[in-house]
């Protein structure tokens, strides 16, 4: 099973907090781009891997999906979709994305925000995603982006003459990278963007 850190109490508290989770969609500044990539979605039949409190969910709904399925791994954060969430063409569902068993051509668009960077084997999801869509459809989604995840000693050092460099030395040594966000001991897993292009 995958690491479920979102169920840790301290780390549940503080991913609260963020401007995000207070503000849903708005509140995430990637949100802008990858509105703009999101076909209409009027009549759609919608997944959304790694749905969190169900904030993309619900607001796939208000723009005309059909349905909405949104899997977490968590349990608390599904806690907190299900409470927010008052309509029946919305359902989720509490599974590891590695072990999907998604019916083939079962949506029209599968969306994933900040969730996939977690995942080891991510042919294998990208493999279940494309079997899952239905043909003309779209996936869509958001990492964190491979630069940040790249350095394996402090962010910043300095050089020389006083200036700040930011330690690239392993970005093409792939695998798991450990870190200290909200919690210590957050496993998220490095790719270079031309593994992660080569793969779709």
């Amino acid at each position: 099973m995958s690491q479920n850190v979102y169920d840790d109490p301290a780390f549940f508290e503080g991913y609260s907090q963020l401007r995000r989770s207070r503000l849903g969609l708005p509140g995430a500044p990637e949100w802008p781009a990858v509105r703009a990539l999101l076909p209409p979605l009027a009549g759609l039949g919608v997944l959304d891997l790694g749905c969190g409190f169900g904030w993309f969910c619900r607001w796939a709904r208000e723009e005309g999906a059909a349905s909405v399925l949104g899997i977490d791994l968590s349990e608390k954060m599904l806690g907190r979709a299900r409470a927010a969430t008052k309509d029946e063409g919305v359902s989720y569902l509490q599974a590891d994305v590695r072990d999907l068993g998604l019916p083939e051509a079962g949506f029209d668009l599968v969306y994933s925000s900040l969730a996939l960077h977690y995942v080891e084997d991510l042919a294998k999801v990208v493999g279940a995603v494309r079997t899952a869509l239905r043909d003309g459809g779209s996936f869509v989604f958001s990492i964190e982006h491979p630069v940040y995840m790249a350095p394996t000693r402090p962010r910043w050092t300095k050089s020389e003459d006083g200036r700040r460099i930011w330690p690239l030395d392993s970005y093409g040594r792939e695998g798991a990278r450990t870190t200290d966000w909200l919690t210590p001991g957050v496993v998220k897993f490095h790719r270079t963007l031309g593994t992660s292009l080569n793969l779709l």
